[in-house]
């Protein structure tokens, strides 16, 4: 039903007849002074509906295609909100978005284990020979550390990805990409625990973020 609406909703934004909802107004004044697309918004709808019978991913392809069409189409709705619509920024947003598809997916693990629910890649589990009952309860054993490993090494080839191309990016896309400074700061995070994904300190807030945020903008940098 949650869905439904929303999808109703998008299309009466594009109608010029938004409901009397306070999000859904303020999407319709952004489409109209940036003049988004509508398939950025209809992509997230579609592939959250896809996911809510609340199943593990078969693979990493499939996280990435989740977040793709999540994560990334944010970023592209972004860019269209920034005026910039380039094909190299573009490529950008595509691998941030994985990126941060699969850290967020990482991050939520000891929140949805505690819950009795695993939403790691399959098969990256069952090539290093763990179930989801050993995420459930918890278990820090090499081979679990090694998935985390791997899930976590493609999030952080996507983000080298991304700024293969910086020098092609326009600079005024940049702020978009802001949100690598987390993504980069967990991920350096797990390493420093040996990818133990249950480490205490993995769930604690990072004071020095709005710095490290800060830093990256002054140098014109994601």
């Amino acid at each position: 039903m949650r869905m439904q609406f929303w999808r109703k909703a998008v299309e009466d934004i594009y109608c010029d007849n938004p409901p009397h909802q306070p999000v859904a107004v303020a999407l319709w004044r952004a489409v109209k002074r940036h003049n988004l697309t509508k398939m950025w918004f209809t992509k997230i709808i579609d592939e959250r509906e896809k996911n809510l019978d609340d199943r593990a991913y078969s693979n990493i392809q499939e996280l990435e295609t989740y977040a793709e069409n999540t994560q990334s189409a944010l970023l592209y709705l972004t860019l269209e909100m920034l005026g910039v619509r380039d094909i190299h920024a573009d490529h950008a947003a595509s691998h941030i978005g994985k990126a941060q598809g699969i850290v967020t997916c990482l991050r939520a693990t000891p929140y949805h284990s505690a819950r009795q629910k695993v939403f790691l890649p399959m098969d990256i589990c069952m090539l290093h020979g763990v179930s989801q009952e050993d995420f459930i309860r918890g278990k820090q054993e090499k081979n679990v550390r090694d998935v985390i490993y791997d899930i976590a090494s493609q999030a952080h080839i996507h983000l080298e990805h991304a700024r293969s191309f910086r020098k092609k990016v326009p600079v005024k896309a940049y702020p978009a990409f802001y949100c690598t400074v987390a993504l980069d700061a967990y991920l350096y995070n797990i390493r420093k625990v040996d990818f133990n994904i249950f480490h205490p300190s993995l769930q604690k807030r990072s004071t020095l973020l709005p710095l490290y945020l800060y830093i990256r903008s002054w140098k014109k940098t994601y």
